[in-house]
């Protein structure tokens, strides 16, 4: 029986929207609440914004990403179109060109014309769009795919800050948002950079260096600009 072999590229297409959502949402919606509770609002004020920022944020999020992977995908099938349009027209082209790219990697002429005339014979289209242009199923763009764990993501890292400007008592809500903000980004990184194969404590780091940046910066706003909402 083959043995299969499971490569972290494997998780690219939603490992990146999924952390990235995360993180955002965890990152702007603490921020949200740190630099609102700073204004000393009443505690009603904290929990819409709170609320709003996770709604209007996850919206956002799968917008921005169906957007920018389904730019990705028209390119990736404009691609495909074009070389199968080639590969109509001028077959023999075609297999000089995937013969001259196996040279290229250090396979021998009469090789690489072996090679290029059993995997367009198995699959030419598939051979070309990997050869030649770089498109492999596990890195291809999937539009809802990365909308969709975007959306999920940044719900679940807004929510806890969500619940404790719900649930915390005002006077204290600010460390208390801030310390377990940290906390869980710290976590977050770690964890992504385990799954990506990346160093886990420069994951951890540099997530919760910018994470300690933006809820700084907006704690400061708050108390200068911020006393009625």
């Amino acid at each position: 029986m083959p043995h299969r072999e499971l490569h972290r590229t494997e998780h690219i297409g939603w490992l990146r929207a999924a952390v990235l959502g995360a993180n955002d949402g965890l990152i702007s919606t603490s921020s949200l609440v740190v630099g609102v509770a700073a204004a000393d609002p009443a505690p009603g004020a904290v929990l819409v914004a709170a609320l709003a920022g996770l709604v209007a944020g996850s919206l956002s999020m799968a917008a921005g990403e169906y957007v920018s992977v389904s730019s990705q995908s028209d390119t990736e099938n404009a691609d495909l179109a074009r070389e199968r349009h080639e590969l109509a027209t001028s077959p023999a082209t075609e297999h000089a060109e995937l013969t001259g790219i196996y040279v290229a990697r250090g396979l021998g002429p009469e090789l690489a014309a072996q090679v290029a005339d059993q995997l367009t014979a198995h699959d030419v289209l598939g051979a070309h769009a990997r050869d030649e242009l770089g498109l492999y199923e596990a890195t291809r763009a999937r539009p809802l795919q990365a909308a969709l764990s975007s959306a999920g993501a940044f719900a679940v890292g807004a929510a806890p800050p969500l619940l404790l400007a719900a649930f915390w008592h005002a006077p204290s809500l600010t460390p208390a948002v801030m310390g377990s903000s940290l906390i869980l980004l710290a976590v977050l990184g770690g964890a992504a950079a385990r799954l990506g194969g990346a160093p886990l404590l420069k994951g951890a780091l540099r997530v919760t260096f910018w994470g300690a940046v933006a809820m700084g910066a907006t704690a400061l706003v708050g108390r200068l600009f911020g006393t009625v909402v």
